[in-house]
């Protein structure tokens, strides 16, 4: 069983932790790590000779390369990062977060190559949703609701007078348009709801849901949600 070491100093800002999962055996040149970063956690600049692949596992982070943008990443992102390309990762300043590092080491054992600190952006702007209505809506004004739900509870299924635009801020739930699948909703994840489309599932589970949710509505109007039958 392989344990955490923590990442040295000279690599990374903070704390991080590094776990092998697969190591280069045989014929095989690929090496797999699970990286572990506290809040503010961040890597030196680095380029990889091969290159890299990220897959986020757990919590809320950023990615940036060089010229480019920090973006940000979050459980179930995977980030491919090209041969010799100048990169930092790690986690924001108030979430840890978890990936994987999986790479390939060359067989003449050319290293990465470290660089200098990596500052956090001061600010990010990352589209989650851009989501097109079906038809234009005149919309009168906008109103948000930060809305909890008990744990095991649920609205039932349900329909609106207009769109509606959510982004979960705690806890999770199950989310289901009728007629596609289910999903689960984490924290910083985002949902569509269609305007007089019917929502089988919105169920809260074991920690109950707090969410955000904006809903853009006529002159005149005022948001409202619908039970409808099983």
């Amino acid at each position: 069983m392989n344990f955490p070491s923590a990442v040295p100093a000279d690599v990374i800002t903070g704390n991080a932790w590094v776990t092998p999962l697969a190591v280069p055996e045989g014929a095989s040149r690929t090496q797999v790590d699970r990286v572990q970063f506290a809040p503010g956690a961040r890597t030196h600049w680095h380029r990889h000779p091969v290159g890299q692949v990220l897959v986020v596992t757990e919590g809320t982070g950023y990615v940036q390369r060089r010229g480019g943008p920090a973006t940000l990443i979050r459980a179930g992102d995977t980030v491919r990062v090209a041969a010799g390309e100048w990169h930092w990762h790690g986690a924001t300043d108030t979430t840890p977060m978890t990936h994987l590092a999986i790479e390939e080491i060359p067989a003449d054992g050319t290293p990465t190559e470290i660089g200098e600190p990596a500052d956090l952006p001061a600010v990010t702007r990352t589209v989650v949703l851009d989501q097109h209505l079906p038809e234009p809506r005149v919309v009168g004004h906008v109103e948000v609701r930060r809305i909890t739900i008990a744990p095991h509870h649920s609205p039932g299924p349900h329909t609106h007078n207009g769109p509606v635009f959510g982004s979960i801020e705690a806890g999770s739930a199950v989310y289901q348009i009728e007629g596609e699948p289910e999903t689960v909703l984490n924290p910083g994840d985002v949902f569509y709801e269609p305007e007089a489309t019917r929502i089988a599932r919105f169920d809260a589970q074991g920690e109950g849901v707090t969410f955000l949710a904006h809903f853009p509505v006529g002159p005149g109007e005022a948001p409202r949600l619908d039970s409808v039958g099983n």
